[in-house]
């Protein structure tokens, strides 16, 4: 068999570290073809209402833009590492990656991340560091930054031949002379034609890797892949292969290549192309290989890494269940967590000994809060259990998961920071002190040794401190963590919260409810100042005689309440511990609740 080759085409993924500018850049370069209405508002690529309100992306996204005579498909990938396994399937479909550095912020851990999944694939690289409109940007810094981690990370030395480009996504140029600013997109779209090789094909029969999955009401399941070999038809008879698995021939109804947001219905697609297929009567999974009958071969995938945590999620069974929510039996979550699974690769959901409860695992806090909090949305009543990491037994040697952590911190808080995670057993890598005040730290630490580990952060860099972290791997155990050293303020009571009562209650900690609130007996109200539970009542009412007026009431004064949300309540809960979820509220409770029982 010759080899084959499609010179006008070029698959290209962008990768970063999160809010480095991808999902922007990706828009300006929809603009700059002309492929997007200019009227259309901005990161257009974050389709999803929790993406938009954080501003990352969490799911991957194809796109395609015409450049003269060529095709360019575009994958726009997540930086966090929690959402890895969409980096790692998606990372499959190109030749080449562009990896984007903010010129100020310099190398964090998910650009190293990012990167060391690409050279692992052996694809080509591009460089462009971005931003460098912004006023604290260190073009040189950042520069011989990336050089270093290229040469810590290349598997050979032609992954040390790429080009550098500079600009800012925002601002819509880049250029090759940082010094000089264009208004044009030219120069990458030079690069991505010069520098990314174009599609080859080593066989002629049909080999379609499924790397994402979609489904509509009117055509059933709807496999995104890439075209590796060979060409597909509307109307071609085809089988789905996977490991031993043949399913039964089964015909092809509508093939969708990507332009711009929309996707482009055609007759025919040939190997080099990202497209969208339908046709399917039966499951197909991520990892499969679309193939001719007669040539039932199926093209090599990545293994996606294992879940580094778990958690356990039940049916919500506290006094208050069934008032706020739609979804509420095991059925119900069991089938959810099942449709969940067929496109969040990096997810595993094992049933656990009781039927109503389920265990799901994933890449970290993140991952497994944005399932949550979509869930939640949905109109699903649940409860969940802490998070534990997951422990690996290698050579008969404990091991636990390690995440690799960057810390920018103000030279006044670098000791208390540094004392916090000594005990957490991390190990300082690397410190750089920079011209402006600010510290720049490097430890590795046990993923036990963040859960919490937000908060107190912020607490001690009063707001100012930047924290980033990925997974870094295994290593053996590092022995017993210090966890949550406060304990809970547990109402005793069912009712309604007054203020009287929580007046002479936050004298004893931090409060997480307000008057009015309902609570029942068991529910947690509020984090103790030392480190014993404390049971109160919260709805203690004062005691009316003909010698007070009930008037001085109004004289209470209250700090607010803590605000906890789904991941600050993940990081805070113990083992005794559950969050209950509603659409609505997010409760804190002991599984046991009555107060007898718990002694």
């Amino acid at each position: 068999m010759t080899m084959k080759k499609r010179n006008n085409v070029r698959n290209i993924a962008i990768i970063a570290h999160v809010d480095h500018g991808k999902t922007t850049l990706v828009d300006k370069m929809l603009r700059f073809t002309s492929t997007m209405d200019v009227l259309q508002d901005e990161r257009v690529m974050d389709s999803n209402d929790i993406e938009r309100e954080r501003g990352i992306t969490i799911l991957a996204k194809n796109t395609g833009v015409v450049y003269g005579d060529y095709e360019i498909n575009i994958v726009d990938t997540p930086g966090h590492s929690d959402f890895s396994g969409e980096v790692e399937r998606t990372l499959q479909m190109v030749e080449g990656f562009l990896l984007l550095v903010d010129s100020a912020e310099g190398v964090l851990p998910g650009t190293r991340f990012v990167l060391m999944k690409a050279l692992q694939l052996n694809l080509k690289p591009i460089v462009l560091i971005n931003k460098i409109d912004r006023k604290d940007a260190d073009i040189e810094r950042t520069e011989s930054e990336v050089h270093d981690l290229f040469l810590d990370l290349a598997i050979n030395e032609s992954q040390l031949d790429f080009p550098v480009l500079y600009g800012s996504s925002k601002l819509g140029f880049v250029t090759k002379d940082p010094n000089i600013q264009t208004n044009s997109m030219e120069p990458l779209f030079e690069a991505i034609l010069n520098h990314i090789p174009a599609p080859e094909s080593t066989e002629d029969y049909l080999q379609l890797l499924v790397t994402n999955l979609d489904h509509s009401d009117f055509l059933g399941t709807i496999a995104i892949g890439r075209v590796f070999n060979g060409q597909i038809n509307v109307g071609q008879q085809f089988v789905a292969c996977k490991d031993d698995y043949v399913s039964k021939p089964m015909k092809i109804t509508k093939i969708y290549k990507f332009k711009g947001l929309s996707k482009v219905e055609v007759e025919q697609a040939s190997f080099g192309d990202i497209v969208a297929v339908t046709g399917f009567n039966e499951p197909v999974t991520i990892g499969t290989t679309l193939c001719q009958v007669d040539k039932p071969i199926p093209h090599d995938y990545v293994k996606i890494d294992e879940p580094t945590l778990s958690m356990y999620i039940s049916v919500n069974d506290s006094p208050f269940c069934g008032q706020e929510g739609k979804f509420l039996t095991s059925r119900q979550i069991k089938e959810r967590l099942e449709k969940e699974l067929k496109t969040n690769v990096a997810l595993r959901v094992d049933t656990s000994d009781t039927t109503d409860s389920f265990k799901i695992s994933g890449r970290g806090q993140l991952h497994l809060g944005i399932l949550l909090e979509n869930m939640r949305r949905e109109g699903f009543e649940f409860q969940v259990s802490a998070p534990e990491v997951i422990y690996k037994t290698i050579n008969g040697i404990k091991q636990e998961p390690i995440e690799y952590l960057v810390l920018d911190v103000q030279e006044e808080h670098q000791g208390v920071v540094m004392e916090f995670l000594g005990r957490k057993k991390a190990e300082m890598k690397n410190m750089t002190h920079y011209d402006n005040g600010r510290v720049k730290i490097e430890f590795e630490v046990p993923s036990r040794g963040l859960l919490g580990f937000r908060g107190q952060f912020l607490t001690d860099t009063r707001g100012t401190g930047i924290a980033n972290f990925s997974f870094l791997g295994y290593q053996p155990y590092k022995g017993d963590i210090i966890t949550r050293t406060k304990g809970a303020l547990v109402s005793m009571d069912n009712g309604s919260v007054t203020a009287y009562a929580l007046d002479t209650l936050q004298e004893r900690g931090t409060l997480f409810v307000a008057p009015g609130d309902k609570v029942y007996q068991g529910m947690i109200i509020g984090e103790h100042s030392r480190d014993n539970d404390l049971d109160v009542n919260p709805t203690k009412q004062k005691k009316l005689t003909n010698m007070r007026a009930s008037g001085t009431d109004d004289a209470v004064k209250l700090d607010p309440p803590r605000k906890m949300d789904l991941e600050t309540c993940m990081e805070w809960i113990q083992p005794d511990e559950l969050i209950e979820v509603t659409p609505q509220s997010i409760r804190l409770r002991k599984k046991v609740l009555r107060a007898s029982m718990r002694k």
